[in-house]
């Protein structure tokens, strides 16, 4: 009897992990729902902001800016951004093997710098021999644009004075809720897209429709380069908002999903166990049967 209090003692255990995990599925669904909305929303901002930047860029072509410096093949700095809480699959990790990747096939005769945005980034990456500039922990339970802002505004400085020669972010995208793609994206320098209205004039383009549509012409207020130095820097900050909510939704979705494959595995263990509980019963009962009667017979 005492094999059948195991086996018993195993399936409430494995019972009570299931009823954990149903109720983790649940909370990251809850999640996942509210950080999928509030990516389409920072979506279409963040894609027109880098529409608008490219645009005043390819028609400044007497104007420099530090944040447009071609690279010279120095220094290169790299943001990843994982999450501070696990049980999410190999949401984590694969970021990590996407980090190392780029860096053992792009960047292997550069020196790189790593900013960690995530706890278990840090404890991932503890071991490695990597030189990090800064670590950023619970960076997702305060408001997102000022936790952008806090990761994004020293990189942006040191990239002027020349401390580095490009910014990358490695991270996430959200596809789905049982789809994340890992991510490498430049942030800096900003390289605009040339276009064939993009020297100021009043060229028209014959869009899809058969109409045409006229160039835009910019009036700056105060100047030219005061209103690029403060889009540039704040088209930066919109793409690491959109970047942490990027990441925010697929660790949600990973979640999400790795807690229900572990609830219907501890169901599956549940059904062995219980087999193995019956046949275990029945095979007690069988025995004192036998003894019964065998007993009987002997009087």
């Amino acid at each position: 009897m005492a094999g059948l209090r195991d086996i018993k003692r195993r399936i409430n255990s494995v019972k009570s992990t299931q009823k954990i995990t149903r109720a983790m599925k649940m909370v990251a669904a809850s999640k996942l729902r509210r950080a999928q909305e509030a990516i389409l929303r920072a979506r279409p901002y963040a894609f027109e902001m880098r529409q608008l930047v490219n645009n005043i860029a390819a028609r400044a072509d007497d104007m420099t800016h530090p944040l447009l410096r071609a690279g010279n093949g120095g220094k290169v700095g790299i943001v990843v951004v994982t999450s501070d809480r696990g049980l999410c699959g190999g949401f984590n990790a694969n970021v990590i093997h996407g980090l190392l990747r780029v860096i053992n096939s792009r960047f292997a005769d550069r020196e790189v710098e790593i900013t960690i945005v995530g706890r278990k980034g840090v404890e991932l990456l503890k071991r490695r021999a990597l030189n990090v500039r800064a670590t950023f922990v619970g960076i997702h339970d305060g408001p997102v644009m000022r936790a952008a802002a806090h990761i994004i505004d020293d990189i942006v400085e040191d990239f002027k004075l020349g401390g580095t020669d490009e910014v990358y972010c490695v991270y996430n995208e959200f596809k789905s809720a049982v789809q994340q793609s890992v991510t490498v994206e430049r942030l800096l320098p900003f390289a605009p897209e040339k276009s064939e209205t993009a020297d100021g004039d009043e060229a028209s383009a014959e869009n899809a429709e058969g109409q045409t549509t006229q160039a835009l012409d910019y009036i700056y207020e105060p100047d030219q380069e005061e209103v690029f130095e403060r889009l540039l820097v704040r088209h930066i900050r919109i793409q690491m908002h959109r970047i942490l909510f990027e990441s925010a939704a697929s660790e949600h979705g990973a979640r999400m999903t790795a807690m229900d494959a572990a609830t219907r595995n501890a169901g599956e263990v549940i059904g062995r166990l219980t087999l193995k509980y019956n046949r275990a019963r029945q095979d007690a009962i069988t025995k004192e049967l036998i003894e019964v009667v065998s007993g009987a017979e002997a009087l």
